[in-house]
């Protein structure tokens, strides 16, 4: 097995260089990967062994991890509770014992669990064995085939001078919500090549598969394949049998239980075991490696322009069975951990740079629950992201959803962003959802996107309207860049630049993968120079029609909304809410630019013209009596409101109108030839600088700082309660130091919190940090935490600089004070 542990330990420098973590949260990723390959670990800041992880509903996961010292009594457990199962033997042949664990770090694809196991009395070596246990969820930007794989791994290193036996179990709950579900399971070993090495995988899934169905949130539905090399040892059968033996034995049987039965009715585990032989002078360290997958065809059924479809996993397109996929998975561990590497990497020197140390454990901890709600479909020529809204109501393709993730998506890849748009404007354009503004989801519930042809989805016709094309400008935006230090993501400009012109295929095609630097399988560049112009026009074009008609809607309804919902429906309907009929002004006003992008120019005139009138009157509606804050409501005097949206307008580089920078600001003179012709009729009034108001942003950004409570930015003057996504997009247009403070608000809440499911993104201010009532949980609008990433990297790097003012101001009062004093 030599070439085996070789692939393991080249990739063993990696999934150990993960930096020290500086915050401690309530739960940690483990194998996050899709809505139904999702493992965490509650209570996190208690070591590992004090619970089972969990699926992301918080519902206990049979996954366990130990290990025993040959020659002695000793079991120590590592993950999960099988303890629980050695305390039923009356008469044990050994001790449970518990490891001194040196805690958890974490990075964007990571999350490693460190430990010492004492030396034996009878050990050369008196040092303790170093342990660890390091789960890899890839985030790969650089390779939407992989990215699509529904698979993780976990290694496990070992280092020190005396033997150690390991164990690692999985039971049934990861391929059934019904712990009564009746399971079916088998042991499938594959050979490797020609060679006599190979592979073992454990394939457990329920007896009756209900497709397409979940039970508590988890899938009904596929195969779980968990993975290692051919010569670990093996076993299945009852739990209360199999740990206790191996922790007697310090190995497993090499047999398999076949009496079939229900998932906890002699509850049945599929277990590995594996000798590391350390007490030599030449070895002193060694690893395994896992994989868990999650097989399911089809991963949705989506009612497309051809009508309702089953829909295949991507990364059917690329392998021809599930065989060839589980065995190229497990080989490329170490390209994968690669390319993972560089991502983290280089996210946490941005995220420092915008941030603090903070900030780069926060959107490291963000990113895979992102990921993790999301399944990617369709082929190569024409790719789709499908997304579940976790935990709140389980909507498919949810666009208030995927507006507060798309920061992730733009900083990442914004080509993923385009695949999750996708189905919604192909669905939309089809003319099978009936009403004139966008659509709120594909489908009440995921997997099923069925539509709503009655018209009768959550009504939000301003606030969906807004999102979808303020992301459509956004996208057109990232395309459009002449050097990669201009791009909107570092990875962006990496690849080919040449452009599929063919009407049929998707603009964002993958048809055409690439090698590069010996790599199989990435992606080509998103957009650049001519290429990005002629993708914008492409992507554009098809769907025109419907940019309009959603301008349209807004025109009539945006400037004084009636009585509506906001991406906010927890809180509520209201009428005339300022935050809402600002995202509805931002949406023309995009329009007057991707109109830009199709050369539609007495389009682009008309948008701009109303844009820029309905903002001077939103001003006069939505900001209080004394000019210090924007209403909640423009008739609600004495309230008041984060004001989110406002991202927008910088991330669109809507403020720099009016500036030095204003000519690098959008995609029409970025080095490139201008797509009509600039006589200036574009520029904003004279005597205003920006679109909004310098005046707003100052106003809010002093407003923040005088409301802010313990743990972050209240929503709003109705409630103590707080959303994290629309705080980072507040917080992203304020100044330095009242940035810093929400931030290290959101911070001390991440370390205190009493909430114990992954990442909340709605939680109280005060008290506790807990719950408001509502339990939202590993929900992907936690994308909105990377708002400062998006910012720094938008309008090609100067969307900050459009934002001095703010800190200019601070200086001055600042001045003026110790003159005061003097």
């Amino acid at each position: 097995m030599r070439w085996l542990t070789v692939a393991a330990a080249a990739g063993s420098a990696l999934s150990l260089s993960v930096q020290a973590s500086k915050l401690t949260p309530p739960v940690l990723p483990l194998i996050v990967r899709n809505p139904y390959l999702s493992t965490w670990l509650g209570d996190a800041r208690k070591p590992p062994w004090h619970e089972w992880p969990m699926f992301w509903t918080g519902e206990r996961m049979g996954f366990s991890i130990m290990a025993t010292v040959p020659d002695t009594d000793q079991v120590y457990p590592l993950l999960g509770r099988a303890h629980d199962s050695l305390s039923l033997n009356s008469n044990p042949a050994y001790n449970v014992s518990f490891p001194t664990y040196l805690g958890a770090q974490f990075d964007a694809s990571t999350t490693n669990f460190s430990y010492l196991i004492p030396a034996p009395k009878l050990s050369k070596s008196s040092k303790p064995l170093e342990l660890t246990l390091s789960f890899l969820s890839p985030i790969t930007p650089t390779s939407t085939l992989r990215q699509s794989i529904p698979a993780s791994y976990m290694t496990v290193h070992v280092k020190g001078g005396f033997n150690v036996n390991l164990y690692v179990d999985i039971n049934g709950q990861w391929v059934s919500g019904n712990r009564g579900s009746r399971i079916v399971w088998e042991l499938a070993q594959q050979q490797l090549g020609d060679s006599e090495k190979g592979l073992k995988t454990w394939a457990i899934r329920r007896e009756t598969e209900l497709l397409l169905s979940e039970e508590r949130d988890q899938a009904e539905w596929g195969t779980l394949h968990f993975t290692g090399p051919s010569d670990l040892r093996h076993e299945a059968g009852t739990s209360g049998l199999v740990r206790p033996r191996f922790a007697r034995t310090g190995t497993l049987q090499n047999e398999v239980d076949n009496d079939f039965r229900s998932i906890m009715e002699e509850e049945p585990i599929f277990a590995f075991a594996k000798s590391f032989h350390l007490n030599s002078s030449s070895t002193t360290s060694d690893s395994v490696m896992f994989s868990f997958a999650l097989i399911q065809n089809p991963v949705t059924q989506f009612a497309s322009a051809r009508g309702l479809t089953f829909m295949r996993p991507l990364w059917a397109s690329w392998f021809s069975s599930v065989k060839a996929l589980l065995e190229f998975h497990y080989l490329d561990y170490t390209t994968a951990a690669s390319l993972a590497t560089n991502y983290s990497a280089q996210l946490a020197i941005d995220a420092h740079r915008s941030g603090s140390n903070d900030y780069v454990d926060i959107v490291a901890l963000t990113a895979r629950q992102v990921l993790g709600a999301t399944v990617f479909s369709g082929t190569p020529d024409d790719p789709i992201l499908f997304m579940k809204e976790i935990s709140s109501n389980g909507n498919f393709q949810t666009i208030d959803v995927i507006f507060p993730s798309f920061p992730f998506f733009l900083y990442t890849n914004p080509r993923w962003l385009a695949y999750l748009l996708e189905p919604l404007i192909e669905h939309m354009l089809s003319g099978q959802y009936p009403n004139k503004y966008a659509m709120h989801d594909l489908g009440s519930h995921f997997p099923n996107a069925t539509g709503h042809a009655d018209g009768r989805d959550e009504y939000m016709p301003v606030e969906e309207c807004g999102n979808i094309l303020i992301m459509g400008l956004a996208l057109v935006n990232s395309l459009i860049y002449d050097t990669s230090a201009a791009a909107g993501s570092v990875w962006s400009s990496l690849g080919s630049s040449s452009f599929d012109p063919n009407p049929a295929t998707s603009a964002f095609s993958l048809a055409k993968l690439e090698t590069r630097d010996g790599i199989f399988g990435l992606d080509d560049s998103w957009g650049g120079s001519t290429k990005g112009m002629k993708q914008a026009q492409k992507w554009v074009t098809k769907s025109y029609r419907l940019w309009k008609q959603w301008t349209s809607y807004l025109i009539e309804f945006s400037l004084r909304p009636h009585f509506q919902l906001s991406t906010d429906d927890f809180a509520g309907p209201l009428e005339l809410q300022t935050n809402l009929a600002l995202k509805g002004i931002l949406g023309i006003k995009a329009m007057s630019q991707i109109a830009e992008a199709v050369e539609n120019r007495e389009d682009a005139k008309y948008y701009k013209n109303i844009s820029d009138t309905y903002v001077s009157k939103w001003e006069g509606y939505g900001i209080s009596r004394d000019g210090s804050h924007a209403k909640l409501a423009y008739h609600w005097y004495g309230s008041w409101t984060t004001l989110y949206n406002l991202y927008a307008d910088t991330l669109l580089c809507f403020h720099l109108e009016g500036t030095s920078s204003s000519s690098s600001s959008s995609f029409r003179s970025r080095g490139q030839k201008a797509l009509i012709p600039f006589d200036g009729s574009h520029q904003p009034p004279s005597n205003r600088t920006g679109f909004v108001s310098r005046n707003v942003y100052k106003i809010q950004s002093s407003w923040y700082q005088a409301v802010r409570q313990k743990y972050g930015l209240p929503l709003d003057s109705r409630h103590l309660y707080t959303k994290s996504d629309w705080q980072f997009f507040a917080a992203a247009v304020t100044s330095k130091p009242v940035r810093s403070e929400i931030l290290q608000s959101v911070a001390r809440w991440v370390n205190e919190t009493t909430t114990d499911r992954p990442f909340t993104d709605l939680y109280e201010t005060e008290g506790t940090g807990g719950w408001p009532g509502a339990h939202f949980m590993a929900r992907p609008v936690t994308g909105g935490h990377f708002a400062f990433l998006t910012l720094d990297k938008a309008c090609g790097g100067k969307a900050m600089d459009g934002l001095a003012f703010l800190d200019d101001d601070d200086v001055e009062k600042e001045a003026e004070v110790e003159k005061f004093e003097l």
